[in-house]
Parts: structure tokens; C-alpha cells; sequence
């Protein structure tokens, strides 16, 4: 038998006993040994539980327990997880995590010490909650040169812009709709702001590349500034508007990461994944493109990525999982507004929309006009590629001095 403890009886600490209890048969079968969990870490009392005696509220308890070999991680954040899961691999237990937020910053740590103690941190819930997404990078994809990753790793944020291009909501209506049936949390400003999706792309970075890749050296933009006009000019270009997550091999061995919205062809294979749906697009050498899609979140998903971890932590105590990233030197991340690309320009003026795109094609020679239907007098719409950020902004300074608004910019995608 192997005894585990829980750390947090949450959404997805809770979902962990579910799956756990409902498919225990088939558990035990899949790793060979009967799997108990012997502690559950929580503040709070549930006496009506099955497994109410198993409770504990001191992590102690956990530590100093030899017959518990593998620790589940909960409680998300940073603190206290991250201490009790140093604690945990530096007295022979491993570990596995849900949590994204602890990985994307503390991820090289964590590895380097399970790595000198024999034992595994494992983390697939972390990114795609019930998509399976670190094992096949790490495993199936291993005989690639992974070049490109881009994903929708949001799923609040997914269903809000599926919203506003289907049925024409506003930001505010289509957030408020997420809240109301549960997709957002009450503060869901991780989210439209682009910070979950941040720390996902992050964990993808650092496993495809083998390089720490830390949240505060992303660029990282939200959806807030997204209108129904963005995406009506998004329609008449020939897509969509999706956040993206996305990180790019340089030819100078450095790496491009953002988070950002994006143009995205109706042709992309992530064009098409809608409402609380995630997609992740692994552009590998010898594959092409592999794209994963599913459910990004959710109790039972998420629990369900966490025993897979925890099984294969049972069938491995004796031969550690090879999951590995060094942390980063500096300068590993190419800037973001030095990188060309390509970019929507929404602009308005006090004269003719014909006036103001003749404006804005003095500064953007080869710009590409796009018109939505019903477009505002004044009003233009634009492409421009083979430009950086800063380059862009710097013309854009000269519009607007002109007296020309800058209503939005949004980047175009290449996939």
C-alpha cells in the first residue's frame, strides 16, 4: 500500500478524493498498488465526510509521517505551498502540484531539489487542468525540436470573446455571464488581465526549452481593451480575436513569450476552440503541428490530471521521472518591442475614413486597409507587418499628435 496526503480540500483537493474513492479498482490496477490517503491538510472541519477521521490541521503531522511517500498540493498560491513543498522534498517525500502560480515561479527550485533528493515534482494539472500537456512534451514529443508554442489557456476569458464574436456582447455583459455561471471567479482580474494564461505559458516554456522562464518577464496584456469593433474588423480580416499564449525559438537562441489577444485566421486550427475550451498548438520538427484540446479547468478534470501524476509517482519510486529546467540567465528573453511582427491598427479621425487611412499610410507605407461592416465615418481599420512594438508605438505617438485617435492595436498571429 502507498500512503499519500492531500494538502487543501478545495475544488480540486476535493475533486482529488472523489476521483480517488469513485475509481479506486481501477486505480490500484493502474499502479499496481493500492493507493490511501492516509492525512488531508485543511483549516476547516467536514464531519460529514466519509474520510472525516483523515483530516488534520497541522502539516507536521504530514511531514514527520515516514509511511507517507507522496504529498498532493492543493492549496495554490505561493505561500504557504511553497514552503511545505520544499519541506516535503527535502524529507524524502515527492510531490505533485495543481498549481500553476507555484511552478511558474519557484518550478526550477522545486525540480533541482526533488532532482538531488531521488524523488519527482510533477505538475500536468498545472497547465491544461484535465488536457494532457507536460507528459506529451516531455515524453512523447521528446524526439522533436519543439520550435513554437501557442495556446488559449483561459477559459474564462475564452468564453467572454466567444460571446462577444457570436453574440455580439459587450466585454461587461459577456464578464458578468461568466461570473454568473461560474466560469469566473467573483475578482476574475487574473484572468481578463492575462496573468492565469501568463503562468501556464511560462511552465510550457520552461519544459519545451529547458530554461526557468519567470511570469514577470512575459509580456502580458488582457482583453479588457477588446470591442465589438475589434472584432467586427477581426471578421472582415478573415478571423477571430482569441488570447494567446505564445512562445518562439529565435534563430539567435534567445526566446519571444507574450500573452496577448490575437488576430487568429479562421484557417488555424485554434480558431475553432470556443467558449471554456482551451487549445495547445506544439509546433515540433519532425511533427508539424499537434494540437491539444479540451477542458482547462474544472474540479473533476483537473483532480483527474493530479491522480494520473500521483499514480505514476507510485509505479516510479525507484527511478525517478526525468522532468528538468535550468533557471535562466539574463537576457534570455528577447524583448517584446524588438521582436518584427505584425499588427491590427484601429484609428479615428475628424475627417473621412478614406482621409484618415491616407493619414496613417504616410506613417505605415504598405499598410493594408481593412473595412468592417458598419464602419463609423472617420473611422479606419488597418494591418501593417514586418514592424516591432516600438517602432509601432513611436509612429503611432506621430498619428496621434496629428490628431488622429488610436483606438487599439492588436497583434496578428502567424499560425
Amino acid at each position: 500500500m502507498a500512503d499519500i496526503a492531500v494538502l487543501g480540500h478545495g475544488v480540486v483537493g476535493s475533486g482529488v478524493l472523489e476521483v480517488m474513492l469513485t475509481h479506486r479498482e481501477s486505480i490500484t490496477r493502474r499502479a499496481k498498488e493500492e493507493i490511501h490517503v492516509k492525512h488531508i491538510l485543511d483549516l476547516r472541519e467536514f464531519p460529514e465526510l466519509s474520510y472525516a477521521a483523515s483530516f488534520t490541521k497541522d502539516f507536521q503531522v504530514i511531514l514527520q509521517d515516514p509511511e507517507v511517500k507522496i504529498v498532493v498540493e492543493c492549496m495554490g498560491g505561493l505561500e504557504p505551498a511553497y514552503t511545505f513543498v520544499k519541506q516535503c522534498l527535502s524529507n524524502g517525500k515527492s510531490v505533485v502540484t495543481s498549481n500553476k502560480e507555484l511552478v511558474a515561479a519557484k518550478g526550477a527550485k522545486l525540480l533541482a531539489l526533488a532532482q538531488r533528493n531521488n524523488l519527482n515534482f510533477l505538475f500536468e494539472a498545472s497547465v491544461g487542468g484535465g488536457i494532457p500537456i507536460i507528459r506529451p512534451i516531455s515524453q512523447c514529443l521528446a524526439a522533436n525540436e519543439v520550435g513554437e508554442i501557442a495556446g488559449i489557456l483561459n477559459g474564462t476569458t475564452n468564453f467572454i470573446l466567444t460571446k462577444m464574436i457570436r453574440e455580439h456582447m459587450e466585454f461587461g455583459e459577456a464578464l458578468a455571464l461568466a461570473q454568473q455561471l461560474g466560469y469566473a471567479e467573483r475578482d476574475p482580474s487574473a484572468d481578463v488581465e492575462g496573468a492565469d494564461a501568463c503562468r501556464k505559458i511560462c511552465i510550457l516554456a520552461s519544459l519545451a526549452f529547458g530554461t526557468h522562464v519567470y511570469p514577470e518577464d512575459v509580456h502580458t496584456e488582457g482583453i479588457t481593451r477588446i470591442t465589438l469593433e475589434d472584432v467586427a474588423y477581426a471578421d472582415a480580416w478573415g478571423g477571430v480575436i482569441k488570447l494567446i499564449g505564445q512562445v518562439k525559438m529565435l534563430e539567435s537562441g534567445k526566446i519571444t513569450i507574450m500573452v496577448a489577444p490575437m488576430f487568429i485566421s479562421r484557417e488555424s486550427q485554434l480558431a475553432n476552440v470556443d467558449d471554456v475550451f482551451n487549445g495547445i498548438l506544439v509546433r515540433g520538427d519532425a511533427t508539424g503541428d499537434v494540437v491539444f484540446y479540451g477542458k482547462g479547468a474544472g474540479k473533476l478534470p483537473t483532480a483527474s490530471a493530479v491522480v494520473a501524476d500521483v499514480i505514476d509517482c507510485v509505479k516510479h519510486f525507484k527511478a525517478r521521472k526525468y522532468l528538468f529546467w535550468e533557471d535562466a540567465k539574463p537576457g534570455y528573453v528577447e524583448p517584446f518591442g524588438s521582436v518584427l511582427d505584425a499588427f491590427f491598427v484601429h484609428i479615428k479621425g475628424e475627417s473621412s475614413s478614406d482621409a484618415v487611412f491616407a493619414q496613417a499610410e504616410e506613417k505605415f507605407p504598405g499598410a493594408a486597409r481593412i473595412i468592417r461592416k458598419d464602419e463609423m465615418p472617420g473611422e479606419a481599420g488597418f494591418s501593417v507587418s514586418g514592424i516591432t512594438e516600438n517602432d509601432l508605438q513611436a509612429a503611432l505617438s506621430e498619428l496621434a499628435a496629428s490628431g488622429i485617435s488610436v483606438l487599439n492595436r492588436v497583434k496578428i498571429s502567424d499560425f
